[in-house]
């Protein structure tokens, strides 16, 4: 079951949990059906390609899928990381917030 993610495609986030405890990096792609998300920099591995036509073979490194619940939004004011609300601005536009400063993220 998908559930509504905090975490958007563009989103600062600083990894909270794993061998990369402590990176930041930029949210490429989010995966809603399976709560996870690409980031980058982040959960780097690498891979024995098989060559094909179009590219070479060889050891290649590329960056998997992480678990949201291993990466918090980053603040925008002190660069920690936070957790997320929502509140409604009074022309009733629904923006994102966080939690421990209190600073818009979007909008």
């Amino acid at each position: 079951m998908a559930l509504k993610l905090k975490i958007r495609k563009g989103d600062k986030v600083v990894v909270r949990a794993g061998r990369d405890k402590g990176k930041v990096g930029e949210v490429l792609r989010v995966y809603p059906e399976d709560n996870r998300a690409l980031v980058q920099g982040v959960n780097v591995v690498r891979k024995h390609q098989k060559q094909t036509p179009g590219q070479e073979g060889g050891i290649v490194s590329k960056e998997m899928p992480i678990h949201i619940s291993n990466i918090a939004l980053r603040d925008p004011k002190d660069g920690k990381p936070t957790r997320v609300g929502y509140k409604t601005l009074k022309d009733g536009k629904k923006v994102r917030f966080a939690k421990s400063s209190g600073e818009v993220i979007d909008g």
